[in-house]
């Protein structure tokens, strides 16, 4: 079984939410016997091609980018090629140019797309692009919906409820290496051994501005993971707010990100727009047994962090709501902890790798049979 996915960015050159979640796909699925490709644009340079953790990763230069939509024609002709030695196609949405290019390389071949998300801030662009959009979609032989959540609250995806099943995102915590001593110390001594954790790319819809709202008055401390496009707009709001005891660190290596991890408290995760379809780092928070502060914005993150059981669900956009469940959980030490053991145990029935792949398995399987018998 071969199975190419196509999607704007990869490892090495972004290690996003989406790029974490194919890698977990195309390690989890290589152990059942699938032959993965990847194919993506880079816009860094490098080898056109490359080895990752067992599947091949094809790279094509990106050419330009609109309003987020990063095009490169060297990939339409790429997956014309790699689609033809191919069993099965999958597609990872949204990216506009993804749709443009299944027809102009005029894929014939079982396909199915993984809807990660609605696209939500690009309304005037979305309306010019909703034609191809529903054509793309209507053209895949399955869509796959990645919570039960956002299956019930995306009006597109009701349009394709026929055609459409949900398969939640894994993960796979034996490829988490375990941090070196030296590394957890250096940790502990820069953080402590208490304290709120956000990791992620510092977007727009991540919320951040919510959480630093939050801190004021509080002197909780709070660690933030990741580099954005916002890293520097953040910063200057937390330094009018005066709040000294929030610590940025940056884009951090994974050892080091699984050390704040273990060394955490709770996880703090604002995100408050329903770009944030999932929120991988809210689930790595669960896998390692901590507690977690979400929005409900409809979404796979209230499928993750259950309110009440898991962690604490507030309203979004609200600042003093998320500051008094921040509250809540600090001055609770049972009941945080009893919340991330419950955590970790709902990561191990409903979000491991192994689950995942099985599951996607099975989808390649039916599609490449339906294709053999013409069904």
């Amino acid at each position: 079984m071969r199975v190419l996915h196509f999607y704007k960015t990869y490892y090495p050159d972004s290690w996003g939410g989406i790029e974490q979640v194919i890698r977990q796909m195309c390690v989890g699925t290589s152990r059942l016997g699938v032959s993965n490709e990847v194919l993506t644009l880079t816009r860094n340079g490098g080898p056109a091609q490359m080895e990752i953790e067992g599947h091949t990763v094809h790279r094509v230069p990106l050419d330009f980018e609109i309003a987020s939509n990063a095009f490169s024609f060297a990939a339409i002709r790429r997956l014309a090629r790699l689609a033809r030695k191919a069993d099965v196609i999958h597609y990872h949405f949204p990216w506009p140019f993804m749709d443009l290019a299944h027809f102009m390389a005029r894929v014939n071949k079982p396909s199915l797309v993984t809807y990660h998300s609605d696209i939500v801030r690009q309304k005037t662009l979305l309306r010019v692009y909703t034609p191809l959009k529903q054509r793309f979609l209507k053209s895949v032989d399955t869509i796959v919906a990645t919570s039960p959540n956002y299956m019930a609250s995306s009006p597109v995806l009701r349009r394709y409820r026929h055609k459409t099943r949900t398969i939640t995102y894994g993960l796979d915590r034996t490829i988490y290496p375990e941090p070196r001593a030296e590394v957890m110390e250096k940790w502990r001594a820069e953080c402590g051994e208490r304290f709120f954790l956000f990791v992620g790319v510092l977007r727009y819809y991540k919320g951040l501005h919510i959480l630093l709202d939050a801190m004021a008055g509080l002197d909780y401390p709070v660690v933030i993971v990741g580099a954005g496009p916002i890293e520097q707009e953040l910063k200057e709001h937390a330094a009018r707010l005066n709040l000294h005891h929030v610590k940025f660190l940056g884009a951090v290596e994974e050892e080091d990100k699984i050390a704040l991890l273990k060394l955490s408290y709770a996880m703090a995760f604002p995100s408050h727009l329903r770009s944030e379809a999932f929120g991988i780092s809210l689930l790595e928070g669960a896998m390692f047994g901590k507690p977690m502060i979400s929005s409900e914005i409809g979404t796979g993150t209230t499928y993750i962090n259950v309110d009440g059981e898991t962690g604490l669900v507030v309203p979004p956009s609200d600042a003093p709501a998320f500051r008094e469940a921040m509250r809540q959980l600090w001055e609770n030490p049972q009941m945080a902890a009893d919340m991330g053991r419950r955590a970790e145990q709902r990561y191990w029935e409903l979000f491991t790798a192994k689950a995942m792949a099985e599951n996607y398995l099975k989808l390649y399987q039916e599609l490449a049979h339906r294709k053999q018998h013409g069904v």
